[in-house]
C-alpha cells in the first residue's frame, strides 16, 4: 500500500510526524511487514531521533547550522536564496528515507524514538513524504 503524508513545516527544524505514520499503517492493517518512508525533496530530510526532551532537538539543529552553515562562499547554487545550497548539503548528510519494521501492528521504535521531518529551509512550501507499506 501506498500513502503520502503532507506536513507544512514552518522554517528550519525538526518536525515530529510519528502520529501519521501510525495512523497509515493502522488504515492498512499491517500486522508484520516493513515501512518505508520517503520525503520527495531535495532541502528536507528524515530521521529517527527522541522525541522525550525538546533540548535534543534543539541540539541537533544547533549542530548541523554549525557544520553547515549559510552563506559560505565556497557555494555557486544560491538563486533560491542563502539557505538554498545548504539545505542541499544537509539533506545529503542526513537521510532522505527511513525503514522501520512492523510487528503486531505497531511500528518496532523504541520507546524514546519519533519519526521526524528535518525542514532545512528558512521558508519551506508543502513537503509530501510517501509512505509504502508492506505486508509479510
Amino acid at each position: 500500500m501506498i500513502d503520502r503524508i503532507r506536513l507544512r513545516p514552518t522554517g528550519q527544524g525538526l518536525f515530529e510526524f510519528t502520529a501519521e505514520v501510525i495512523e497509515s499503517v493502522a488504515r492498512a492493517k499491517v500486522c508484520d511487514g516493513l515501512c518505508t518512508l520517503l520525503v520527495q525533496h531535495t532541502s528536507a530530510s528524515l530521521v529517527i531521533q527522541e522525541n522525550a526532551d525538546p533540548s535534543a532537538r534543539r541540539d541537533l539543529e544547533r549542530w548541523l547550522a554549525r557544520l553547515v552553515p549559510e552563506g559560505d562562499a565556497l557555494y555557486s547554487h544560491t538563486q533560491e536564496g542563502p539557505d538554498d545550497m545548504p539545505a542541499h548539503v544537509r539533506s545529503a548528510l542526513t537521510a532522505t528515507s527511513l525503514s522501520i519494521p512492523i510487528a503486531d501492528g505497531q511500528l518496532a521504535m523504541g520507546a524514546w524514538q519519533g519519526i521526524f521531518l528535518w525542514e532545512h529551509r528558512h521558508h519551506p512550501g508543502m513537503r509530501t513524504i510517501v509512505v509504502h507499506l508492506l505486508a509479510d
